[in-house]
């Protein structure tokens, strides 16, 4: 991962890590609220606060994210 994504994903909140690790297993908005217990509205605003945390513009953007996150997420994990 190059510096700047984990920069950018650096400044994301560990709640909009777990919804956009939901989003990189290919959780729709409904069940990633259902897995949180928040209501589908409630992560649509994570993801656009994600959207202008990062400059993601569209969807394909986010997903993008989405699996930099989780990939960061098992790097993690593998570290420890």
């Amino acid at each position: 991962m190059s510096p700047i994504a984990v920069e950018v994903l650096d400044t994301l909140s560990d709640r909009e890590r777990q919804v956009l690790s939901y989003l990189a297993q290919g959780y729709t908005y409904i069940s990633i609220a259902r897995r949180l217990n928040l209501s589908p509205h409630t992560v649509d605003t994570y993801l656009r606060r994600i959207r202008g945390k990062t400059g993601a513009s569209n969807r394909a953007h986010l997903m993008i994210l989405a699996l930099e996150v989780s990939r960061r997420a098992g790097l993690d994990l593998l570290q420890r």
